[in-house]
């Protein structure tokens, strides 16, 4: 038990942990495995106890173990879903201690000193921790120890057993070095403790010794916890309910106010915004804001939140508003000179009340493609989410407005002298091409299947500036764009 003057440290190692993450939301009534791509393989990743019941191991081509195993279910693995769901595990265990740290990619460590009597004494939290992670689904290991090194021995080789018991492998040695000190006679921390050290180093290096010192005490082993990540929330509670408008935007520009000043702190800046507005009666209504940009500028971002707030059915009034940044990115500070005299937050503002009507992935920009085919010249993308670019050049102009192929009744390779286009009687003027466009081979477009193009810019006299190509493949005439 602790005593006061021990450091103590709790290993929890969760030797199912993938697949109780995925059979805690859909359970599985027999052998169950997550597989994943390794070596060119579809190899077992993980698996629950029925599938190790029945003979199958990490490791294990998938196609062995489903002839081993007929009635075997799976699922592939997803190794950032895992990640996840062990940080949130870590800022559970923070309950239990504030120092809780990784250890590996399924397993946690934390520092108990001085912790263990708020919870009854050391039995009483590692009792308490096994059942409410039982009740969570997840199968755990649990080692203590005066190290880090032996706790995380006992989780893995026996939750009781002394420490020099235990085999060389619980001194987190890679499988070469296990094998080599087996091989030597050396199987248990014991023996490995009671040899000569100097040969121990010259032929193993210094890594054996020093994770046998760990193990013992002899030698330090910091526990790193992870850094929280930083809150972007406020909050304001009011004595008496409020529901004007002007009342509630005032709230929301103090919250702004602060908001603003611990993304400045990280340099950080919001681009979805939630004003929640806890009601009298219990309700609650939210107001949601997505920014063209990041942003963290108070005074740009307060009338933004004008419409939403003035569509809230504030009922019998509001007692407390919550402001929250949903989504954060990166905002470095930005070099302002005294001769820039663009504002180009005026366009994100404007794309951003715009977007707040009709949803900010249909204000459209057109973006240029790397492509000589008129049709495949552009691409259109949300504005919110893409910058503008430059890189509108072509060796040609091009009409301002392209639309489909349109046919006129003509001959010859040159314009027209006379044709009709859209129920209009037109007169070419003056006519300059041609400019020749192949179609792009490793493509499948069924508009290109007349073959090459031939494209002329075509004045009429009754004022009309077209865009004609002709088909010499498929002879025939076609109006496709108009000019300004």
């Amino acid at each position: 038990m602790f005593d006061g003057t021990r450091r103590r440290i709790v290993s929890l190692w969760f030797p199912r942990f993938a697949s109780d993450r995925v059979l805690r939301a859909r359970p599985v009534d027999g052998p169950f495995v997550l597989t994943l791509q390794q070596n060119n393989a579809n190899r077992i990743y993980c698996l629950n106890e029925p599938a190790r019941a029945r003979g199958l191991y990490r490791g294990m081509p998938f196609s062995d173990a489903r002839a081993f195993c007929p009635n075997l279910s799976s699922r592939p693995a997803d190794l950032h879903a895992d990640q996840r769901f062990l940080g949130l595990l870590r800022r559970w265990a923070v309950r239990w201690c504030p120092w809780v740290g990784f250890e590996g990619a399924d397993g946690l460590v934390l520092d108990i000193t001085g912790s263990a009597h708020l919870f009854g004494g050391e039995a009483a939290m590692i009792t308490a921790m096994r059942a409410r992670l039982a009740r969570a689904g997840l199968s755990v290991r649990i080692g203590c120890g005066d190290t880090r090194g032996a706790a995380w021995a006992r989780a893995h080789h026996g939750e009781e057993a002394v420490l020099e018991t235990l085999p060389v492998e619980a001194l987190r040695l890679d499988p070469d070095t296990v094998m080599a000190l087996q091989r030597m006679g050396l199987r248990s921390i014991g023996q490995l403790a009671e040899s000569p050290r100097a040969p121990l180093a010259r032929r193993f290096g210094p890594e054996l010794l020093l994770r046998l010192d760990q193990a013992f005490g002899t030698r330090p082993e910091q526990i790193t916890p992870e850094a929280e990540p930083p809150c972007y929330a406020v909050r304001m509670t009011f004595p008496d309910p409020i529901g004007l408008v002007d009342d509630v935007m005032a709230g929301t520009e103090r919250l702004l106010e602060r908001l603003c000043g611990k993304l400045a702190d990280h340099q950080a800046g919001a681009r979805v915004l939630c004003l929640t507005l806890r009601l009298v009666d219990g309700g609650v209504q939210d107001v949601e804001l997505r920014l063209a940009r990041a942003l963290r500028d108070a005074a740009r971002i307060l009338p933004l939140f004008q419409r939403g707030v003035a569509e809230v059915n504030a009922g019998f009034g509001i007692d407390q508003i919550r402001l929250e940044a949903l989504q954060v990115e990166p905002l470095p500070p930005e070099q302002v000179t005294h001769v820039s005299t663009r504002d180009p937050g005026r366009l994100d503002d404007l794309i951003t009340r715009i977007g707040a009507r009709i949803g900010l992935e249909n204000v459209l920009r057109f973006l240029p493609a790397d492509s000589h085919i008129p049709e495949r010249s552009f691409s259109i993308a949300p504005a919110a989410f893409s910058k503008p670019e430059a890189g509108w050049a072509c060796l040609r102009p091009r009409p301002v407005l392209i639309f489909s192929p349109e046919p006129i009744a003509a001959t010859g390779p040159r314009p027209p002298r006379r044709f009709r286009w859209r129920r209009m009687a037109l007169t070419t003027g003056r006519a300059s091409g041609p400019e020749r466009i192949c179609p792009e081979w490793w493509l499948v477009d069924d508009a290109w299947q007349s073959g090459l193009r031939d494209y002329w810019q075509v004045e009429t006299l009754e004022g009309r500036r077209l865009w004609m190509f002709y088909t010499p493949q498929n002879p025939g005439w076609f109006v496709q764009g108009e000019f300004a």
